[in-house]
């Protein structure tokens, strides 16, 4: 059902735009172009990054065993958004590839650092869970402060702005080289999510249960790493800041599966490609004065209710 949505939305949103491209009527050679170079590469980018976010988002909650888990929470997206921020900041982005690799780098440094500082030969599953959880949350803090001295030591008003306006989050004039990027690392991190699928379904049943069953919490732990890491390495490179992606979809998709962990990543990899692809075209189709309303912001918008919604929802729970 899902992949049929996400077909049907895909030429809608190509049509999409504050100026609308009519299939059925005269199109001239500014319309393909506007097509083939802008609309596309960036709705396909939007199925991309959206994709991988809603499955890390599903493979967190599952290894966390917290339905308020975000893929934010690793660490790894800031430290991602601090190498991008680097390459505006020293004025390496000009060049080709040079504001992807670096944010790609800033999700490797993430990624080791976050398995170095939470895996150890005596650390148990709960233990080991909670210490990961808590190394995300230093490594966030650290790459926040960094960014944050990044833009206040901008060394020009266009480097600020540069920094500011990208990590907002958007896929405003992305390209086909964008696409080339983050495709193929979200493919294989979106692989190896799937295949430690089978491993979070036993986590659920507890530690006891699933160390019985052959689990192997540091295998495990470096599987999470590592498809969440080139997940949102890769969308973060390729559109900036994007939130709440990773958390509200999979609460969406949950009612309609067995709930498993291994039965969610996959939609909720189709319900965050729908979403981000709608949510990109409805930016581009409002009328604002001062230019296109950036994706990230239009997310938060939507993902901060959604957060609230969530919380008092426990709270009842747990009352």
């Amino acid at each position: 059902m899902l992949g049929v949505a996400l077909l049907f939305a895909l030429p809608l949103s190509l049509m999409a735009g504050q100026v609308w491209i009519n299939p059925f009527g005269h199109t001239g050679n500014n319309a393909m172009v506007i097509l083939a170079q802008l609309r596309l590469p960036r709705a396909v980018l939007a199925v991309v990054v959206g994709g991988g976010l809603g499955a890390a988002g599903a493979a967190m909650q599952g290894y966390l065993r917290n339905p308020l888990a975000d893929p934010g929470l690793f660490g790894v997206a800031p430290l991602a958004a601090l190498g991008a921020v680097l390459s505006l900041f020293t004025g390496y982005a000009v060049q080709p590839f040079a504001l992807p690799a670096m944010a790609l780098a800033g999700a490797a440094a993430g990624m080791v650092l976050l398995a170095v500082i939470a895996s150890g030969p005596r650390t148990g599953l709960a233990g080991g869970v909670a210490l990961f959880t808590l190394a995300g949350m230093m490594l966030s803090s650290l790459a926040g402060a960094l960014t944050s001295l990044a833009i206040s030591l901008a060394p020009n008003p266009f480097a600020l702005t540069e920094i500011v306006t990208w990590l907002m989050g958007a896929l405003t004039d992305r390209s086909w080289r964008d696409v080339a990027v983050a495709a193929p690392l979200t493919l294989a991190g979106l692989v190896v999510l799937w295949r430690a699928g089978p491993a979070l379904d036993a986590l659920t049943l507890g530690e006891l249960a699933a160390r019985s069953m052959g689990l192997d919490p540091g295998r495990l732990r470096w599987m999470m790493v590592a498809g969440v890491g080139l997940v949102v390495g890769a969308g973060v490179s390729a559109a900036g800041v994007i939130g709440f992606v990773g958390l509200m979809v999979p609460h969406i998709v949950r009612p309609f599966t067995d709930r498993r962990p291994s039965s969610l990543i996959l939609p909720s990899a189709l319900a965050g490609a729908l979403l981000l692809l709608v949510a990109d075209a409805l930016c581009r189709s409002l009328p604002l004065a001062g230019g296109e309303l950036r994706l990230g912001i239009a997310l938060s918008l939507m993902g901060a209710p959604f957060f609230l919604h969530l919380l008092l929802r426990l709270r009842r729970g747990l009352a």
